[in-house]
């Protein structure tokens, strides 16, 4: 019984991968200066947000894992995918063009706003529609480019390029 979906065995070392890299991520960010010499709190200690992340990077490719030994115990095989396709290739694309291209050389919130309404436009299921996608694109790009910069600049106190 195949549900469509990626093979259990690739999304179980996959997320048994995303645990290994946040695991890391964690234990980077828990090294990090917490600068408390200086008067530093815990919501200033740069590793925070890095931590934050690694630690739901955890969580995420666990709840992965889990799926895939419960597909697998079901007896689904789901479909075979190669490890490098076309969605990885455009999206390590346009994720270098963003960060290479774009960041440093266009203002922050336009290149963040442009990157993910073109990521969002590029991976939204295709039966929702062109227009209900485009729409969809551009509100993601804007609200996040905007959440972004309310986030680091007035909570974080962090200017953006």
């Amino acid at each position: 019984m195949s549900t469509g979906m990626h093979s259990p065995k690739s999304d179980l070392r996959g997320g048994v991968g995303w645990m290994v890299f946040g695991l890391a991520v964690l234990a980077e960010s828990l090294r990090m200066e917490r600068f408390t010499s200086m008067g530093g709190t815990l919501y200033t200690m740069p590793g925070l947000v890095p931590g934050l992340f690694g630690g739901l990077l955890v969580v995420l490719g666990g709840a992965l894992a889990w799926r895939s030994r419960r597909r697998m115990q079901a007896g689904d095989r789901g479909t075979a995918d190669p490890l490098v396709n076309r969605r990885i290739v455009t999206m390590l694309a346009i994720t270098l063009a963003y960060s290479v291209g774009m960041i440093g050389h266009v203002p922050f919130v336009p290149a963040t706003w442009l990157y993910v309404a073109a990521f969002t436009w590029l991976f939204a299921p295709q039966e929702t529609g062109p227009v209900r996608r485009l729409l969809a694109a551009l509100a993601s790009g804007a609200l996040t480019a905007s959440a972004i910069v309310l986030v680091f600049e007035q909570l974080f106190l962090v200017r953006l390029p």
